[in-house]
């Protein structure tokens, strides 16, 4: 009678145990891989709805970045990221800038995007400005331009003078519109861009028109700020830049209340008294014959293009109509005038405006 073979249990369980050992390595694996997948390209960015953004002043260090961007709560795992950063050579790399994380943002995303310096352009929507301060104060609030710098070289003569401009009509040089800069962009590089655009405005035809009005071109546009300030009708600036070109020639003090709110630097009077037309200021064309020396606002490109197209007329006077509307009566003669400007202040007086 013959026996069974025995099983050699010792080769099963070797079998067996290499197959879970091997796929206990490969489960590892791949969560190790899905670790670091996870840590280069899944969400290293804190709770931003619309992204936000990350300024890196001109001269940062590696280290000054990786602070920031923990503390302003840009990054949520700084270690991953500084970790990654280093072996992308980001610390070699660093650029100045203004850059957006949006919300999801992986550290792969974050670090191309800062070691390349795609950063944000900033777009300044320049509109009426009415002194160097302000418009200092407006492009250094929204760029990274040195506002000490910018009033020096707003002030300066021997600079300006490369663009033919003084510190009287360094301002001619800011013509409302929309520009773009790089955050970091310098004082110097971003007024000789105002300054680039400017020199574009002013086309052959615009300084042939200036020519024919016997005025410079600092000139019109000081001439452009007053009758920006008069009005926002449109339709109605190239009859007001009338009346101050007729007065120029005739050699009449412009009196344009403006300039008298300008030397008195409150821009809320809404009555001119003769305690302010007879501030002593150069500006004050209540106190001074001619143009004031420089503009007393930026003037919108109609404004600038009201007075080089102003009609031909005779009117010396207007007057702001006594229904508030907006709109002015226009005259000749003195007498009409003050016709006009008693119907306007019997309106003041109703309203209690003083």
């Amino acid at each position: 009678m013959s026996s069974r073979p025995k099983k050699r249990k010792g080769k099963t369980n070797n079998k067996s145990g290499w197959k879970k050992a091997a796929l206990a390595g490969a489960a590892v694996f791949l969560f190790g891989v899905a670790f670091l997948f996870f840590k280069v390209f899944g969400p290293n960015t804190d709770g931003f709805r619309k992204g936000a953004f990350f300024y890196i002043p001109s001269g940062a260090t590696y280290s000054q970045v990786l602070t920031a961007l923990e503390k302003e709560g840009f990054v949520r795992d700084i270690r991953s990221f500084d970790f990654l950063a280093r072996r992308a050579n980001y610390p070699a790399h660093v650029h100045a800038g203004k850059y957006r994380i949006g919300k999801g943002m992986s550290n792969y995303n974050i670090i191309r995007m800062l070691r390349s310096g795609r950063q944000t352009p900033v777009k300044l929507v320049i509109n009426k400005l009415r002194t160097k301060t302000d418009f200092i104060r407006f492009v250094c609030q929204n760029l990274e331009a040195d506002s000490v710098v910018m009033a020096q070289m707003l002030n300066d003569n021997v600079y300006l003078s490369q663009f033919g401009l003084d510190s009287n009509t360094a301002l001619c040089a800011v013509v409302p519109d929309t520009y773009e800069f790089w955050w970091n962009t310098s004082a110097g590089k971003a007024f000789t861009k105002f300054a680039g655009y400017y020199k574009q405005f002013w086309t052959e035809e615009r300084k042939s028109k200036a020519k024919a009005l016997g005025l410079k071109i600092t000139e019109v546009v000081a001439l452009a700020s007053i009758v920006e300030e008069e009005t926002n009708n449109n339709p109605e600036k190239p009859k007001i830049a009338s009346v101050y070109l007729n007065r120029l020639k005739l050699g009449m003090k412009l009196q344009a209340d403006p300039t008298a709110r300008f030397a008195a630097n409150n821009f809320a009077l809404k009555r001119i008294t003769s305690a302010i037309t007879s501030i002593p200021s150069p500006y004050n064309t209540y106190f001074s014959t001619g143009l004031p020396p420089g503009p007393i606002c930026t003037p919108s490109k109609k404004s600038v293009d009201a007075v080089l197209n102003a009609p031909r007329t005779d009117y010396l006077y207007f007057c702001a109509r006594e229904d508030f509307s907006g709109t002015h009566r226009f005259a000749s003669t003195y007498t009409e005038h003050q016709k006009n400007a008693a119907l306007y202040q019997r309106a003041l007086n109703q309203r209690g405006i003083h």
